[in-house]
């Protein structure tokens, strides 16, 4: 190692690991009516390839616009409310989530994010598989009146009617 490699920047100092303020969101972003987006890991912002990460929130007793994410795969974590997510060519399907839930909402599948509740916001982590900020968002759906309410089952969760 020679006497400069002394006083070199190390590699990883500004290109490793980055922590982005929850005060220093970017609201430039694409957004759905009845919700506020803002992005803090995307590529402009930490150079990211892969990802896209932020905060979503919906005023109490709202709802979004129906719209979709094109061929990216999203996950939401629930920090506080009451979500109802409502998905499906005509939204006829639900499910509600609460703090410490996760949701994950699959390619081109329409959907919409209700807060179920009426005086406390719904605050939630976004992820999306991609760090294209993709929303597509849909104005001629028709909406069923009642939609089916859906269990989120898995091989080790039994839905709670049988």
């Amino acid at each position: 190692m020679s006497h400069d490699d002394d006083h070199e920047t190390p590699r990883w100092k500004h290109d490793g690991v980055q922590v982005i303020p929850g005060d220093r969101l970017d609201s430039n972003t694409p957004q759905t009516p009845g919700m506020f987006r803002q992005a803090a890991i995307d590529r402009a912002r930490a150079g990211a390839q892969k990802i896209w990460a932020g905060t979503v929130t919906i005023q109490p007793d709202a709802k979004t616009g129906v719209h979709h994410h094109g061929e990216l795969e999203s996950v939401i974590y629930v920090l506080r409310g009451r979500a109802r997510m409502r998905w499906g060519d005509h939204l006829e399907f639900v499910a509600e989530a609460g703090p410490g839930d996760f949701i994950f909402v699959p390619p081109f599948v329409p959907h919409q994010e209700i807060n179920a509740l009426p005086d406390e916001p719904l605050e939630c982590v976004l992820v999306r598989s991609d760090n294209e900020a993709v929303v597509v968002n849909i104005t001629d759906i028709e909406p069923v009146e009642r939609p089916e309410t859906v269990h989120w089952i898995d091989p080790v969760h039994r839905d709670p009617g049988s």
